[in-house]
Order: structure tokens, then C-alpha cells, then sequence
């Protein structure tokens, strides 16, 4: 267990610690501004004299802004601070890929249970965030009566419900009735299917 200047040890980290990110011993600034784990102005004092007040208090300093003048660090948990750095950097991520579009396929004879299992996929799409193109392929004779397939939509849309919102009005694109589908906030959890995923059939 290593020793520090101040005559205590340090414990050991399980974690890497970023290369960017400088704590205790390793901020080389002549003096820093710190700030407390509530965010209180302690002063500006030399970096040796704040590293023993976290020490004292069972906590580290962190720089948290290292090209202000002075940097500015704060005292606060190290791996706590990075769990909240990483979370924040998750939602970001999350957030810039934005919804993805997914495409559920049927057929105006598509059977009951392939139909359901069709249906939760949307739901499930949709409780995730992404967006659902609902198509419904009409071949040969089936254009003929596509008051099937309308009717076949018409149901899905009015089974969704609350789960999501209607984006784009049934209309058909080519030999496709096709409807786009988006997430509606406040929804509740999607139903899932208890029956094993099956290939759309086209």
C-alpha cells in the first residue's frame, strides 16, 4: 500500500483513472480553487494544503476544471465522481444516437399468432424509443382486396393504443400499406409475447 507526503496511507484504486482527469498528488497546479462536496467555496490555497482537508474528511481532490485560473478542483469520492462522470457520458450517447427505425412486415392473410407475435415486436420497438414502420405487403390477387389489409391495419393501430403515436396516416406505397409509428411519452410497459420470435413473412 503505497505512502503519501502527508504521512498516511492511500488506498489502493480498483479503477483506471482517466488520463485527463488529475487527483490528489498529481494536480501540479501552484494553487487551486475548492470547492466542497455540496459545491461551497472553500478558498484558493496550494494543492498539498487541500489534498489533507479531503484526506481528513476520508475523500479525495479531484480537478474538475483544470484551465480555469486557478484550476478549480473539488473535494469530493473519486469513484463516485466517475460514476456520475460515466452516467452522464452513457445518457449522452444514448441520447445523440437518437431512435432508430424499425420495420415490421406482414400480409393480409398473416395468421393470428404470427400476427400477435408481429404486434408485440411494435410494442416492444416502441417502448425502446425507436420509431415502427408497420407495412403490409399485398400480392397478386390481394391488391384486388386491399380492404383486407386496411382492416388488418385499422386493427394494429387501434391495439397499439397508448403505447405509441401515429407519425404517418395508413397509405399505400406501391403494393404496401405502410404506417410510421413513434414513441408516446408517459406510455406504459410494452406487452410481450410469450410465443418464440418467428421470421416476418413477406
Amino acid at each position: 500500500m503505497p505512502f503519501n507526503f502527508l504521512g498516511g496511507f492511500i488506498a489502493e484504486r480498483n479503477f483506471r483513472q482517466p488520463d485527463r482527469i488529475r487527483i490528489n498528488e498529481r494536480i501540479r497546479a501552484r494553487e487551486v480553487r475548492v470547492i466542497d462536496e455540496e459545491g461551497g467555496q472553500l478558498g484558493v490555497m496550494q494543492p498539498f494544503e487541500a489534498v489533507r482537508m479531503a484526506r481528513e474528511r476520508g475523500l479525495d481532490l479531484v480537478e474538475i476544471s483544470p484551465t480555469a485560473d486557478p484550476p478549480v478542483c473539488k473535494i469530493t469520492d473519486y469513484g463516485k465522481f466517475l460514476y456520475q462522470l460515466n452516467k452522464k457520458a452513457h445518457e449522452q450517447r444514448k441520447s445523440s444516437r437518437g431512435s432508430q427505425l424499425k420495420e415490421v412486415k406482414f400480409r393480409p392473410a398473416t395468421a393470428e399468432h404470427d400476427y400477435q407475435v408481429r404486434k408485440n415486436q411494435i410494442l416492444r420497438f416502441l417502448g425502446e424509443g425507436h420509431k415502427v414502420r408497420a407495412m403490409i405487403f399485398h400480392r397478386g390477387r390481394e391488391m384486388a382486396h386491399q380492404e383486407v389489409g386496411r382492416a388488418k391495419m385499422t386493427r394494429l393501430l387501434a391495439e397499439i393504443g397508448e403505447q405509441g403515436q401515429i407519425e404517418t396516416p395508413p397509405r399505400m406505397e406501391g403494393n404496401v400499406l405502410v404506417a410510421l409509428l413513434a414513441p408516446k411519452k408517459g406510455a406504459g410497459a410494452p406487452v410481450r409475447s410469450t410465443a418464440p420470435a418467428q421470421t416476418n413473412v413477406q
